[in-house]
This record gives C-alpha cells, structure tokens and sequence, in this order.
C-alpha cells in the first residue's frame, strides 16, 4: 500500500499560528503535523511517497486531514477508484485519480475524521491524539509532593515542582518546569523550555517551545505559540455566558467554532502585560503585545 502526503488546502486560515509556518510544521502533541501523520502511515503498513512517484492505486491524503487509520484502510481495500468522506461530506483522501472528482466510488465513514481547516481544529487534534497515549513515562524529576494522575509524559530535564497537580492526558516536552503550585488539566501538549509559574492554571491547549506562562495565568482551550511571555495574572476566556458555541472572526467573517469552549490564538513572540484578559476567540498575531491591565475584545494581528 502506497500513501502520499498532499500539500493543505488553505493553511491561512490557521493564523496566526501558520503565519510564520507551514501548516506541516503546526505542533500536534509536540509533533510537527507533517511527521505525526507520516509515522501513523508508516506504521499502518503504507509506503510514503512524494506525490510526483504517485500511482494510481496510492492514496493522496491532503496534509490537513485527520483520518482514522480504520477508514484509511477501507479505502485502500476498495477495488475502483475512490474518495473517502466524513459523515458531514467532507473530503479526507482518494485514490485512482489525480483528481477526486473524477473517482468512480464514495466511500463515507462514521469514524472521527476531519479535516483541519480552522486552529479550533488543531486542538481537536491535539485532543485526539492524546487520548491515544496509554503509558506514562516520567523523564524528568517529579516532586513527591506533586500529584500526578492520568497518563502523564515529562521529558528528559523537565521538573515538577511541590503542590502541582496534573491530570492526564499531559505531554511536557524536555526542560520544562511546572509549578510550583500549577494545575496542567485536560489534552494538554507543552513543548520543551517551557515555564509554567506559581499558582498558574492550563487547560486542554497546546504550548509551543519556550514560552513563559507566569504565576496565577490561566489559559485554557487555546493555542500559544512560541517564544511567547504571558504576563502574570493574564487570563483566556473559554465559555460564553449564554452556553452557545464560541464564534471567531476569520479573513473579516464569523465562523462557528462549534466549541462550548474556545480560548485564544497568540502567534510566537507575543507578549501579554501583567492582568491581560482574553476574550474567547481573540487571535494575537507574531510579536504582538498588550499594555498592562488591558482587555482584548477583538483580533490584534
């Protein structure tokens, strides 16, 4: 079995957090997406080729895609040519043809597929992804007076400090430090160098390498780039008051993020002034600040 990886659709709509990256390189459990969905392939028994060396029994999966490897097989095993669509009618990969339309077959799965078009959607990754580890592997130093449960991972060099409490699903990339006295909760992904100071809280929300969350933040359901320095006592707002789905503008429209719950977007090199509030939904773009005490309602790109 042959698969190939294409390029994604619309990767713009991901910034800020593609806006100095390729959607490949986006951060999915401290794994760049690209690399993620390679090894998930490889590991399935697909041979990975470049699109050029493509036959027509290969299946093109665009990069933007999560499909589970199940429905991936399905696909494979069909006889003719074929798209594979979510229930929703969404196109996740084809075969036989250099173009899906031109397939004779549609195959829809019930599985948990998507395609990624949105960051909402990188968290729902993340989330996904996490859910999958089923061992804890303890690298780093973990204070006895830490409370670790779930499934955990802490990378080599990384440090647990006394009266944190974290409840897996948690990835800690190497030479981090936590705490003392943080709450890391729900599908988290922190990547290596990170600092999660006193008393800070992070909720199901992916954080690139090197940031700086200073003490009593709280950031939840969100996506923070790298290099970024979050101002002590600055706060992500993740649920509206009236329970409806959170609404983002992208490229000047309003989408439906389908989330009860939705923090913010910050690109890398932002910087948060010390009891900075988020509002649900807000994007940051690269190298942005905010002045002390400040709050954001809108986009800051």
């Amino acid at each position: 079995m042959q698969a190939t990886l294409l390029p994604p659709r619309n990767p713009a709509l991901c910034a800020p957090i593609t806006s100095n990256r390729e959607l490949g390189a986006c951060l999915i459990a401290n794994l760049p997406m690209r690399d993620l969905l390679a090894t998930e392939l490889t590991r399935a028994g697909f041979q990975l080729v470049e699109p050029a060396d493509a036959c027509p029994r290969t299946i093109r999966v665009p990069l933007d895609n999560w499909i589970e490897l199940g429905a991936m097989l399905l696909l494979a095993r069909n006889p003719n040519s074929a798209r594979l669509c979510n229930s929703e009618g969404q196109l996740l990969a084809w075969k036989g043809s250099e173009h899906p339309e031109e397939c004779v077959d549609r195959i829809v799965t019930d599985a948990d597929c998507f395609p990624v078009v949105y960051p909402w959607d990188l968290l729902r990754m993340n989330e996904e992804v996490l859910a999958m580890m089923d061992e804890t592997a303890l690298l780093g130093e973990v204070s006895p007076l830490a409370t670790l449960s779930g499934c955990v991972r802490l990378g080599k060099g990384s440090v647990i400090h006394p009266g944190t409490v974290i409840n897996g699903p948690v990835l800690i990339g190497p030479n981090s430090h936590i705490g003392p006295n943080a709450y890391i909760r729900g599908a988290t992904s922190i990547g290596p160098n990170c600092f999660v100071g006193n008393g800070a809280e992070v909720k199901n929300s992916i954080i690139y390498n090197n940031t700086y969350v200073s003490r009593q933040c709280y950031v939840a359901d969100s996506i923070i780039g790298a290099y970024v320095t979050l101002g002590a006592g600055t706060c992500t707002e993740n649920h509206r008051h009236d329970g409806r789905n959170h609404v983002s503008m992208i490229h000047g429209q309003a989408v439906d993020t389908g989330r009860v719950k939705y923090g913010a977007v910050l690109g890398d090199g932002v910087r948060t002034g010390v009891n900075t509030s988020l509002e649900a939904g807000v994007k940051i773009g690269v190298a942005r600040t905010t002045k002390p005490g400040c709050y954001i309602s809108r986009d800051v790109l």
